[in-house]
């Protein structure tokens, strides 16, 4: 029956049916076969309890407030200020290009609107400066998927949703990969830098500097507000995103100026969409996990593999295998919707910290959102930069290696992701 099901997926995907519609037809699918007795008003009932979990009002939230600042000014903002300490140096530009996409990502939350956002003003420069096209385009797209790391991150919100994990917990968990990979893509963009003889940007005064830091002080402000008013009890990760919609409109409608008023209802409506999308993908893949999941379909899967005998670390390393796989060809929300309800009885039973697997899994989503064949991101550049699709993923491999060495460094010094929360939590 398993079989029948994966197959009635990838022949519907194949036809070029969405992602939701695979879902629902094997779900039914499995339905009518292990449980041809019971009511079809349940399915309904299981995909409408996907939805219903209070934690997912912070999505459309999150991405509103991406939506309204990627509109206005706060990424040239970070972005100024970045460049203003790190331009003179060695590959400045390039390490400009990876803390603006990280800093981005800590105001917005989402990969591809750091794409659009720091992509599109950089990359001219940086081709003027001598940079090739490929490690340009590799650096803005895999530097943007720090922002899947970096609070606020919907797919941590969905994978908590799914497994039960702590939000405000994945959050801070997440803080620790994101700022190490920033390290690592910028000491390999001083050694391209160096290696290609790439001349340095003039040297900022520490006048210029405290402009650009004022300038940036109230974008900045993002982060303190989700990571900061979570931990320091004020509110909740559902509150802290209707926080960041409040903040967002006052910085760029008040403060900056930049989004007029009679903007605000067309940028809702167009987090409506999105927010459509992702909440069909959810109910689907919650009707979905309910049919696998009383037909013990995962424990099948698991123990023909045999995870139910495995060591915690090759646990960890299934599971980073099977997400990264699965984001290289399928929506990251979706592959956390199917994968999770399969792996966390193993994870429970080994007794395996659950925001541990959290971290690994929005890692994994975020190399598999920007690693060929059908990396979200990738096509995300295409559509921005105008590029053919082979001149976009020329340069990701080396990118791709540093992500899956932090992947290793997670999975064996678990302590890189969970310090800030046991720190917190003391």
């Amino acid at each position: 029956m398993t079989t029948a099901m994966v197959t009635l997926m990838i022949a519907l995907l194949v036809l070029g049916f969405p992602m939701m519609i695979p879902l629902i037809a094997a779900a039914m699918l499995g339905f009518l076969v292990y449980f041809p007795m019971m009511s079809p008003e349940v399915m309904i009932q299981q995909m409408l309890r996907g939805v219903q979990p209070q934690s997912l009002i912070a999505v459309p939230m999150f991405i509103l407030a991406a939506d309204i600042v990627t509109k206005g000014h706060a990424a040239q903002r970070l972005l100024d200020m970045v460049m203003s300490f790190c331009g003179h140096m060695r590959g400045g530009l390039a390490i400009t290009t990876a803390a603006s996409c990280t800093l981005f990502g800590a105001v917005s939350g989402s990969t591809q609107a750091t794409v659009v956002a720091i992509g599109g003003p950089l990359r001219p420069k940086l081709l003027r400066a001598g940079y090739t096209d490929s490690f340009t385009m590799a650096l803005t797209i895999n530097a943007s998927d720090i922002a899947m790391l970096i609070p606020p991150s919907i797919a941590m919100i969905v994978f908590g949703v799914v497994s039960g994990a702590s939000i405000g917990e994945l959050f801070i968990s997440g803080l620790g990969p994101g700022l190490l990979i920033l390290l690592l893509f910028s000491i390999y963009a001083w050694f391209v830098a160096w290696r290609e003889g790439i001349p340095t940007e003039p040297k900022s005064t520490w006048r210029q500097r405290a402009l650009a830091m004022r300038g940036a002080i109230f974008p900045l402000g993002f982060p303190v507000i989700v990571v900061g008013g979570i931990y320091g009890g004020i509110f909740t990760p559902t509150e802290a995103a209707s926080f960041a919609v409040l903040y967002a409109v006052l910085l760029e409608v008040v403060i900056f100026r930049s989004v007029k008023i009679s903007e605000l209802p067309s940028i809702a409506l167009s987090t409506g969409l999105i927010t459509a999308v992702v909440f069909i993908l959810v109910a689907a893949g919650n009707v979905f996990s309910w049919t696998i999941s009383f037909a013990q379909i995962p424990q099948e899967i698991l123990a023909g593999i045999g995870m139910m005998d495995m060591s915690v670390t090759m646990i960890l390393i299934v599971i980073s295998i099977a997400f990264f796989i699965g984001c290289m060809f399928v929506d990251p929300i979706v592959v956390i919707l199917v994968l999770t309800p399969i792996f966390m009885p193993v994870v429970n039973a080994a007794g395996i910290d659950p925001v541990l697997v959290g971290v690994l899994v929005t890692l994994q989503v975020a190399i598999g959102s920007a690693t060929p064949p059908f990396g979200c991101d990738i096509f995300t550049a295409i559509a921005i930069f105008r590029r053919p699709y082979f001149d976009v993923i020329r340069g990701t491999p080396p990118f791709i290696v540093i992500l899956l060495s932090v992947s290793l460094l997670v999975i064996f010094f678990p302590g890189i992701a969970l310090f800030l929360r046991d720190m917190a939590n003391l």
